[in-house]
């Protein structure tokens, strides 16, 4: 049996961002925890984008911030539940700048459907101005029936189950997404009434016999990409989010990397989502991203 710790030890990385990443799988157990026996109900405030904030969105950005800062590995945070990037004390400071999404798809816990939270980690303090090929590493956390860690250090891309006594240990070696997709998760769909351009790439799903995969959450729709070996996720942009709604930095960067390594591709729908250059926190793009071949597709449509 291998444990996260052991599989980081073996991809000889540096000792910090090692240890960076097990405190993020650490804390994450918390999240569960809290999750399972914490308030589900409205914060009374809002993110940067005014958004409503539930209140496990609230205290799992706390417990993040918290967890990552005293961990003596991070420069600076970012997260999409706050305004602005937060600097590590200097006495706690370390050597990797993490950007989160604490739990993405938090609107799905009610009805208790899976959701998710979202890592990208970059060397040093420095975040706008870079590109997503700049991470040097990337995961993220399912939340579901199941516990699951996807990580990639740029060393393949491998799942990981949270078992009984508190370990996550490895479940899927090496994931690798398939050319060519047999199933598809069409986010907001209401786009496809005002572009006929997405409309047509709906009509080419379904007339291909395509199966729906879609679940409303963009980490358990690609965790399904990964799992399944194939399949493409979409978010274009629509006029009510004319530059997309998803963030670049907290959510499609960290993804693109982890779909990268396993063989697939992701595009705004005209270039690679890691090309985009990050010029400010609440940056969004549209993405399309899964299997190379599917996303190639979208990318001929689209335009």
């Amino acid at each position: 049996m291998i444990n996260l710790d052991n599989h980081l030890h073996g991809a000889k990385i540096d000792h910090n961002l090692r240890h960076l990443i097990c405190t993020i799988a650490r804390t994450a157990k918390y999240i569960h925890n809290a999750m399972q026996t914490g308030d589900l109900g409205l914060a009374g405030t809002s993110n940067m984008y005014g958004e409503s904030q539930l209140s496990l969105d609230v205290l799992s950005n706390q417990i993040f911030v918290k967890e990552l800062q005293d961990s003596h590995y991070t420069t600076v945070l970012a997260s999409e539940e706050m305004d602005e990037i937060v600097e590590t004390p200097d006495e706690l400071k370390g050597d990797y700048a993490v950007v989160f999404d604490p739990l993405d798809g938090s609107s799905l816990v009610n009805a208790n459907l899976a959701i998710g939270s979202i890592f990208g980690i970059y060397k040093g303090e420095k975040l706008l101005g870079l590109t997503g090929d700049d991470m040097v590493g990337s995961l993220y956390v399912i939340y579901g029936p199941r516990v699951t860690l996807v990580y990639s250090v740029g060393k393949g891309v491998h799942e990981f189950i949270l078992n009984a006594v508190g370990e996550f240990v490895l479940s899927k070696e090496n994931i690798k997404v398939d050319e060519d997709a047999k199933n598809f998760a069409p986010g907001n769909l209401r786009a496809a009434k005002e572009d006929k351009k997405y409309m047509e790439l709906m009509e080419y799903w379904i007339k291909n016999d395509f199966t729906l995969r879609y679940s409303g959450g963009m980490v358990p729709d690609i965790n399904h990409i990964f799992m399944k070996s194939q399949g493409i996720f979409s978010y274009p942009k629509h006029k009510d989010a004319p530059k997309g709604k998803l963030r670049l930095l907290f959510e499609c960067n960290p993804m693109a990397y982890l779909m990268e390594k396993a063989g697939g591709r992701a595009s705004d729908g005209q270039k690679r989502i890691l090309d985009i250059k990050i010029e400010a926190l609440d940056q969004r793009t549209p993405i399309f991203i899964g299997s190379e071949n599917a996303v190639k597709k979208c990318e001929s449509l689209m335009k």
